[in-house]
C-alpha cells in the first residue's frame, strides 16, 4: 500500500484526504483521528445528518452503490476505509481498482456472512459453535441433531442481537427459518457460556500486526453495555490464546486494517471465536482514553501505510455504552440526561456522537471511566451507572 503522509499536497495544493464509506459514529471517531494527523477527510454516506457527515471536510451525499458518489471518493481520496462491515462489497471492489481500500473488499466479504466466516475460522484453526448452513428446505431438514438447542442466525446483515432466533428442536427451527423470511442462515448449537470477550488487532500491509488488551464484555439484549480493561475475570494463558487466534485470522486473509475478534469462553474454561468486525468496534472504545494509541489512530495508520506503535494501556477503565433509552422520562418524554452529576465523579470521559434525535436502542455514545486501578474505575462506573439509571453490572 502507497504510504499517505500526513501534511502531504495533493494536487490543489491541500493535505492528503483520507475518505470513509460510512458516516455513523465510527467514521466520525476515525475522521476526528485523521483531522488530528493532520489529514483532510471525506465521507461517503446517504444521510445529511450522519455524525461523520457533519464533521468532515467533505460529505459526499449519495447511496453506497451510486456511482457518481463512488467516482468524487475516489477523485477526493489518496486512501479508503470504511466504518462498517455491510457497505457492499461490490462498492469497495470498484473503488479498491483506483485506490488502496483497507480493509479490501474480499476481507470485508468474509465478514458479511456468517457461514463463509465461521468456515475462515475453521480454515485458520479457531475453533467455533458447531454450525451447519440453511438455505434450503433439504438443508433444514438434513441439519444435524447435535445442533439442537440451537441459535439460527442469518447469514447477512445481522448485528446487535438481531436476525437470531433460539430454536429447541426441528419443529422450533422450521418455524424459525419461516419467521426469517427463508434467508440464508447459519444454524449454531448453543453453547454454555461463562463470559464474552473480544480482541482487536490492527495489521500493517507490511504483515506487521500489533493489538489493544483483551475485553471483557457484557451485551443486554444482544447490544453491548459494559466493557472492562484489563479484562477481570481472564487469566494470561486464556488472554494470549484469544490474542494468538486474533492474529492468526487477520494474518490468514492477508488482512490490512483493524479487525475485532469478538469470542466466547466456556463454562469449561475454552475458548470459541464468536464473529468478525472488519473495523474498529464498540468494545474498543475505551482506548480513546485509557490507551496511548486508540483504535482509530491504528485505523489511520494502517489506512495511510504508516508504522504501527503497539498501544500501551496507561489506566485500567469502564465504558458504559450510552443508548437512547436515557433520553427518555419514566413518561416517555423527551429528557436528556444528567450529564453535570456524572461529570462531577473522578475519571470520566463522555463521548456523545452528534445523532440527531433518540431513539430506543440506537447507539448515543459512550461514558469511559479511568482509574489508577481497575476497582477504582469500577466503582466509579457504577456511580455513573446508578446515576443515569442504568443497571449494575
Amino acid at each position: 500500500m502507497t504510504r499517505v503522509l500526513p501534511g502531504t499536497l495533493g494536487a490543489d495544493g491541500r493535505p492528503a484526504t483520507l475518505g470513509v464509506m460510512g458516516g455513523g459514529q465510527l467514521g466520525r471517531l476515525f475522521v476526528q483521528a485523521a483531522q488530528a494527523m493532520g489529514y483532510y477527510t471525506a465521507v461517503l454516506d446517504p444521510d445529511p445528518t450522519s455524525p461523520a457527515g457533519l464533521v468532515a471536510h467533505y460529505h459526499i451525499q449519495a447511496d453506497y452503490l451510486a456511482e457518481q458518489g463512488l467516482a468524487q471518493l475516489m477523485q477526493r481520496c489518496s486512501a479508503i476505509t470504511t466504518e462498517f462491515e455491510n457497505v457492499p462489497a461490490t462498492a469497495l471492489y470498484t473503488l479498491g481498482a483506483q485506490r488502496p481500500v483497507a480493509p479490501s473488499a474480499e476481507c470485508v466479504a468474509v465478514c458479511q456472512d456468517r457461514a463463509v466466516e465461521k468456515q475462515h475460522f475453521i480454515d485458520s484453526g479457531v475453533p467455533c459453535a458447531p454450525f451447519a448452513r440453511i438455505d434450503s428446505a433439504a438443508q433444514l431438514d438434513a441439519a444435524p441433531a447435535s445442533l439442537f438447542p440451537g441459535i439460527l442466525k442469518t447469514a447477512r446483515l445481522g448485528y446487535d442481537g438481531k436476525g437470531q432466533v433460539r430454536v429447541a428442536d426441528r419443529a422450533a427451527l422450521a418455524f424459525a427459518w419461516d419467521a426469517l423470511k427463508r434467508v440464508p442462515c447459519v444454524l449454531e448449537r448453543r453453547l454454555p457460556l461463562a463470559l464474552e470477550i473480544s480482541v482487536i488487532v490492527a495489521r500493517h500491509a507490511d504483515g506487521a500486526c500489533v493489538h489493544l488488551p483483551v475485553q471483557q464484555n457484557l451485551h443486554r439484549d444482544g447490544i453491548l453495555a459494559v466493557t472492562q480493561v484489563p479484562a477481570p475475570a481472564v487469566g494470561p494463558a486464556l488472554q494470549q490464546q484469544a490474542i494468538a487466534a486474533a492474529t492468526q485470522l487477520a494474518t490468514a486473509m492477508r488482512y490490512v486494517g483493524v479487525l475485532c475478534v469478538e469470542f466466547f469462553i466456556l463454562e469449561d474454561g475454552s475458548l470459541v471465536a464468536n464473529e468478525m468486525a472488519p473495523r474498529p468496534h464498540n468494545s474498543g472504545h475505551y482506548s480513546l482514553d485509557a490507551c496511548d494509541v486508540s483504535q482509530f489512530e491504528l485505523q489511520v495508520r494502517c489506512l495511510a501505510g504508516l508504522p504501527l506503535a503497539a498501544p500501551r494501556l496507561h489506566s485500567p477503565a469502564v465504558m458504559l455504552n450510552l443508548l437512547g433509552e436515557l433520553w427518555f422520562d419514566a413518561e416517555g418524554q423527551e429528557s436528556a440526561p444528567h450529564w453535570a452529576e456524572v461529570l462531577a465523579l473522578p475519571g470520566v470521559h463522555l463521548h456523545l456522537y452528534g445523532k440527531a434525535s433518540p431513539r430506543r436502542g440506537r447507539k448515543m455514545g459512550h461514558l469511559t471511566v479511568t482509574a489508577a486501578d481497575p476497582a477504582g474505575a469500577r466503582a466509579v462506573a457504577l456511580q455513573a451507572a446508578s446515576l443515569l439509571g442504568l443497571p449494575a453490572f
